[in-house]
């Protein structure tokens, strides 16, 4: 009997791929009724936990360049949902936190994209995350080699 091909590291990057692009548009369509971008979203949800982040940190979480994450956040600041402070242990570093707008906003978008966002049940969700967070601590850690 013919057992089928194990599948090839391309036919992973094709499943990602279009799983990726999938998830965006439809996140994309929640997030442009709440007048909030892909990019902003994700700087907004680094900083929902309230610990305060620095540029190079939220560069890597929004996975922008950094001169980019810089215009972002100064657009941030200018709508009143970013503010930025100076890093009390390290005062050459500024700190980016949400406001209380910030914040408030955050929660509004939050709902809407969990509302929006289809589950896939019966602990599949956690059982993806953890499946895709291993699978880029495993990428992550061949790199350095």
């Amino acid at each position: 009997m013919h057992s089928p091909n194990p599948r090839r590291p391309d036919d992973l990057v094709q499943l990602l791929t279009r799983a990726e692009r999938l998830a965006a548009r439809r996140l994309q369509g929640v997030l442009e009724a709440e007048g909030c971008s892909l990019d902003a979203w994700r700087v907004l949800a680094a900083l929902s936990d309230g610990e305060g982040h620095h540029m190079t940190g939220l560069a890597e979480a929004a996975f922008l360049p950094p001169p980019t994450l810089t215009k972002l956040v100064d657009q941030l600041v200018d709508q009143n949902l970013v503010h930025r402070r100076v890093d009390p242990f390290d005062r050459r570093r500024v700190l980016a936190h949400l406001t209380p707008r910030g914040r408030e906003y955050w929660q509004r978008v939050d709902r809407a994209v969990r509302a929006g966002w289809p589950p896939l049940g019966d602990g599949d969700d956690a059982l993806l995350r953890s499946l895709l967070d291993r699978l880029a601590a495993t990428l992550e850690g061949s790199a350095r080699v």
